[in-house]
């Protein structure tokens, strides 16, 4: 990542500000400070349930706090002037069990880090999701495309969506909410059983890599380093109000994403099929013309790329 982050420094020419990370300690935001630290004061709020306090940058001042308390909020947004809203509960089956808590970290906080970047007249950069389009009629899905979200969680990212957007029109905050696809790379936390940290697990133990139903369902896997990029230059950009998906642009069925994962582990596990899960989305990949129109941005790391840089991290190689 180091020469990726010097490229992002050139790029963007994000310094001398006071930048707020929440959820700075997990998977996204701990890259974002990464990104940020050298030229700016960084502050991470997290409460560390996610995320880990050695994931926080050198540099940057963790606040041990929750998003979903005043409190701890407004001490952290306390004269911040960029703030990048990356706390969230981030499993979808746990959304599905619990709505409530979904929704009050996922929607409800995010109205009240709004709130608090109205009084600082800060610019929030969010994290949204592309689970907001649920089940796409087609794709490369677009960001004017139908939204019917599937879960709570797709809701509620659909929600910070409406808010981040509405609270620009209304009372001239500058906000950018970004449509993350399955996005993956060093520190992500294998409990959420994101499908590349799953395929990897199973392939350093032996196997088997097990592909939920036929295989040939689609998604589009996205970087962590492109997605920093993504967020820094949504934080200096003029199209604020207004949505982009952050993805590679190409998608790869399962079976070969499970193929790429044993090659480049040089592992011997075999690849199983099991039974699929209910409500797969079946196929789903970013149009990032808008993102790249607007924003500039331009997807680098190929997915094998990826993996075998997440290959050598693990020492699989």
């Amino acid at each position: 990542m180091d020469e990726d982050i010097d490229d992002l420094r050139a790029e963007t020419d994000l310094s001398g500000r006071t930048v707020l990370i929440t959820g700075g300690a997990g998977f996204i935001g701990s890259h974002i400070a990464e990104a940020l630290v050298a030229d700016n004061e960084v502050r991470v709020l997290d409460d560390l349930s996610g995320g880990a306090r050695e994931h926080v940058p050198a540099g940057a001042r963790l606040v041990a706090g929750d998003v979903c308390d005043p409190d701890d909020l407004a001490a952290a947004m306390d004269g911040a002037d960029l703030v990048f809203h990356e706390a969230a509960l981030v499993s979808v089956e746990e959304s599905v069990e619990n709505p409530a808590a979904c929704h009050r970290i996922n929607a409800s906080a995010t109205v009240d880090v709004l709130e608090e970047a109205r009084e600082q007249d800060a610019r929030v950069v969010l994290a949204s999701s592309a689970a907001v389009y649920g089940h796409p009629e087609e794709v490369p899905v677009a960001e004017g495309d139908p939204k019917e979200p599937t879960s709570p969680y797709g809701i509620d990212k659909l929600a910070l969506d409406h808010y981040a957007r509405r609270y620009h029109d209304l009372y001239g905050l500058e906000t950018v909410p970004l449509r993350y696809f399955n996005v993956y790379g060093p520190r992500q936390n294998p409990e959420y059983s994101a499908v590349v940290s799953v395929f990897f697990r199973q392939a350093r133990e032996g196997g088997p890599v097990t592909v939920e139903g036929d295989g040939e369902q689609t998604r589009d896997f996205v970087h962590v380093s492109d997605v920093v990029r993504a967020n820094l230059l949504a934080a200096t950009t003029d199209r604020v109000g207004e949505p982009f998906n952050v993805g590679s642009g190409r998608s790869v069925t399962i079976t070969e994403l499970a193929e790429t994962v044993v090659e480049v582990t040089d592992s011997d596990a075999d690849i199983e099929h099991v039974d699929p899960r209910p409500g797969d989305i079946r196929h789903s990949e970013a149009d990032v013309s808008r993102a790249r129109e607007a924003l500039g941005y331009e997807p680098r790391v190929s997915l094998e790329d990826g993996l075998r840089e997440l290959a050598d991290a693990q020492g699989l190689r």
